[in-house]
């Protein structure tokens, strides 16, 4: 047991580290605390993912996505703003943000895949009957590096499964493509609406459907990891979302159900803004989560509601980037939106199954 003394001395010792090490933190507090949160944290694997990326304003983003050490990152679209139908000029575009000095050190470090939006297809909202759809996918894979020879070059639309291992656990990344192959979208007359549900349409198109079935019918992974450009459980707010096909939104959660895929995380984009949504299906064994982030350059500022029944905490209408933070022992996934300075916006944990 302590004496008297001794436990004085004690916590005056205590008291004297706290105010060395208060003052050893510098004058920017925001800064420190970020760095203390972020390195305090012990992770076995961390996702981080984008959206609404514009080639030609500032990018705030990347150094507070570096900080967090990511072992992957995804682009989710709209990846540059080309809106075009001259190839060379959507080259150009893809080679401003290669060369943009953030990005460039993201590149040295870390494995990036990604799919496209319709700013980077070339065309606003566009789908299957967009007319330079083949030369866009060339110079998409070659902003990603793709080797000449990898089949992506030949097959149509940019969609793409990987697996990565870390300390024995799985996570398979299965992109998706929601240009290439979509139907036209049904324009509405509603006050506030741009698109009207279309039970007959398509978004991944026969071949696609044929190939994802294939990936998660024959997924070993421990986390499957779902990556689409446009939101696919928010179905409310009359925009671009998997929502304007109804049918296809069932289809994929009957194939979830009868896959028997461990784990499913949905990441979307597209809508300048983040946030999480989540729904309960009866033979999934955890909840589904749609995770959307957007923007990274800018963001829907002047945002003030919209529906979305499956929504899970608040809307973050800032300049945001997504993370999945992967804690294998635990079962545990962590999901951030961080912003500017890496500053935590909203959090929210998900415990799936072994």
């Amino acid at each position: 047991m302590y004496s008297t003394n001794q436990r004085k001395m004690k916590v005056i010792l205590s008291l004297l580290i706290s105010f060395f090490l208060f003052i050893s933190c510098g004058s920017n507090a925001e800064t420190t605390k970020n760095e203390i949160e972020t390195s305090a944290e012990n992770y076995d694997y961390v996702i981080a993912f984008g959206s609404c990326n514009r080639q030609d304003e500032a990018q705030p983003l990347w150094n507070a996505i570096l900080q967090e050490k990511p072992d992957l990152f995804l682009w989710g679209g709209d990846n540059i703003y080309a809106d075009t139908d001259d190839m060379d000029e959507l080259e150009a575009d893809y080679q401003t943000q290669k060369n943009q000095p953030d990005y460039e050190k993201l590149i040295k470090t870390t494995p990036i895949l990604g799919t496209w939006d319709d700013h980077d297809y070339g065309k606003n909202d566009a789908g299957r009957n967009w007319e330079y759809k083949e030369e866009s996918q060339q110079l998409f894979l070659d902003f990603f590096d793709v080797a000449e020879d990898d089949p992506r070059r030949e097959r149509e639309g940019v969609y793409h499964a990987k697996n990565f291992q870390e300390d024995g656990k799985t996570i398979k990344v299965i992109v998706l493509d929601t240009r290439y192959f979509r139907s036209e979208l049904q324009k509405s007359n509603a006050k506030g609406k741009r698109y009207e549900p279309d039970y007959n349409g398509t978004i991944l198109g026969t071949k696609q459907w044929e190939w994802l079935e294939s990936e998660l019918n024959n997924s070993i992974a421990d986390y499957n990891v779902v990556l689409s450009s446009i939101q696919i459980l928010s179905a409310e707010h009359g925009f671009e979302t998997w929502g304007n096909f109804p049918s296809e939104v069932e289809k994929l959660e009957k194939l979830l159900e009868t896959s028997k895929a461990k784990n499913v995380i949905l990441l979307s984009g597209d809508r300048h803004i983040s946030e999480f949504s989540e729904k309960n299906i009866e033979e999934l064994d955890y909840p589904l989560v749609d995770f959307t982030s957007s923007g990274m350059t800018h963001s829907y500022s002047n945002f003030s509601g919209e529906p979305n029944q499956y929504r899970v905490g608040e809307v973050v209408s800032d300049l945001s980037y997504g993370l999945l933070k992967f804690d294998f022992n635990t079962g545990e996934v962590m999901m951030q939106m961080r912003g500017v300075g890496n500053k935590l916006q909203q959090e929210y944990l998900v415990k799936y199954k072994d």
